[in-house]
């Protein structure tokens, strides 16, 4: 039955074009969020690094997906043009990658390089 009705909700969601958005957010076994960015979202993110020349912040464990960012960490808000769904996330910029983290639990949901 719960087989069925995952099956029902995913066929829905590909019939109403909810997949055309530019990011996709599921749940994985382990209950972190994964977050799908589409390839013209990451262009606009690097874009974004760059021209605002954003400076990495450092620390003294390497910051992974799945992961909580320390403490002591500033979570920077992400603008408006990454995309609207990518607005309740913050991120931080660590070394050349881009960490998208979820504010409440300050998890990582993605890493975009």
């Amino acid at each position: 039955m719960k087989k069925l009705f995952l099956l029902s909700a995913a066929a829905l969601l590909i019939s109403t074009g909810a997949f055309a958005q530019s990011t996709v957010v599921t749940t994985t076994g382990t209950g972190h969020a994964a977050v799908q960015i589409e390839p013209q979202y990451r262009t606009k993110i690097k874009s974004y690094i760059t021209e605002h020349r954003v400076r990495p912040v450092t620390t003294k464990e390497k910051i992974v997906v799945g992961a909580a960012v320390p403490s002591d960490v500033e979570l920077e808000a992400v603008p408006a043009e990454w995309g609207p769904s990518l607005t309740k996330y913050r991120y931080v910029y660590s070394g050349d990658r881009v960490m998208l983290v979820d504010p409440g639990s300050r998890t990582v949901v993605q890493e975009i390089d």
